[in-house]
């Protein structure tokens, strides 16, 4: 199959809005162990706009096509998810997969809801099991429980048997969070989380903290951590990279758990396989239904772009070519 398509190529870094252009470019053409799909729906992640800036930890060489995941159709009819091969590319008609990664999409999805469920969910789900050994029963906080990954992380430590606690800023982004099945929700405009997360806990703290927000959330974040507590950096949507003081994580007693999920995939792709199968399990059952706050055209991707980076918006942005 061979032919033209539009995609929005990335030339030169800076903000999306500057430097995204949707262009008329060849169809790529698969090579040995990839599939070319046709692009239902690409979701939108604020790494997007890191990559565009250049100020991702991975700097794809440009130009390049944005976009880092997708629900897909196959050429023999199949609905798959994944990411894009060799890096970036799902904001387009088409893209290429390596055939490892294109993942089966489960039956009660829609592709806006299938495209939204790759990144966040495997993060949370690599991030709350296999790096912070989350138990039934103990307390886990999340920031930003609104957003893409903040939700995903609450549905993901409800179905682990946690209680949790989730941080919003807003009336609205607080109600997002409690309808996701918070057990409990701050409004950080209104409310000091540490107070809050010491008192609902009689002083012990939270057991695990799920931090993509960075900055002042994660200073804060360790005095509210419990006695063998594990802290997640997912990322820094803050704009600033905290330190954590090594005599602070010594007194205290609790680990400071780094979480780049994207590194699995290439030393450990055993353990996202994994993870897709109790994700599967997890939405026959009910458990997990990613939150999708807004579906706009593909023409759409810098508008998608920024109202990401503004932190406007809940749940996941995908956009439908």
């Amino acid at each position: 199959m061979t032919g033209r398509m539009r995609a929005w190529r990335v030339h030169e870094l800076g903000e999306p809005a500057d430097v995204l252009r949707l262009e008329d470019v060849e169809r790529p053409v698969p090579g040995e162990g990839q599939l070319l799909v046709r692009v239902r729906a690409a979701a939108v992640n604020f790494p997007d706009v890191l990559m565009a800036q250049g100020r991702y930890q991975e700097r794809p060489p440009l130009p390049y096509t944005a976009g880092m995941e997708l629900c897909g159709e196959t050429e023999d009819g199949r609905r798959v998810i994944g990411p894009p091969a060799g890096g970036p590319g799902a904001f387009a008609k088409y893209a290429l997969m390596d055939a490892r990664d294109a993942l089966p999409v489960p039956d009660a999805l829609s592709d806006e809801k299938a495209a939204a469920m790759w990144i966040t969910y495997q993060t949370g789900h690599v991030g709350l099991h296999h790096r912070a050994h989350l138990q039934p029963g103990e307390v886990l906080l999340v920031h930003a429980g609104a957003g893409g990954v903040g939700s995903a992380a609450i549905q993901l430590g409800k179905a682990a048997g946690a209680t949790v606690i989730a941080t919003a800023g807003g009336a609205h982004k607080a109600e997002v969070c409690r309808e996701l099945g918070a057990d409990h929700v701050v409004d950080y405009t209104a409310e000091d989380f540490v107070a809050v997360v010491k008192e609902l806990t009689g002083g012990e703290g939270a057991d695990v903290v799920y931090d993509p927000v960075g900055g002042d959330v994660f200073d804060r974040s360790r005095r509210c951590i419990a006695f063998e507590g594990r802290l997640l950096v997912v990322g820094f949507t803050s704009g600033r990279i905290p330190e954590a003081p090594a005599n602070h994580a010594l007194v205290k007693n609790y680990s400071v758990v780094g979480l780049h999920w994207a590194l699995y995939r290439r030393r450990a792709p055993a353990v996202v396989a994994h993870a897709h199968d109790e994700l599967v399990r997890l939405v026959g059952e009910g458990a997990v239904d990613p939150l999708v706050g807004q579906v706009l055209p593909l023409e759409e991707a810098p508008r998608a772009l920024a109202a990401i980076a503004s932190r406007g918006t809940v749940g996941k942005v995908v956009l439908v070519p």
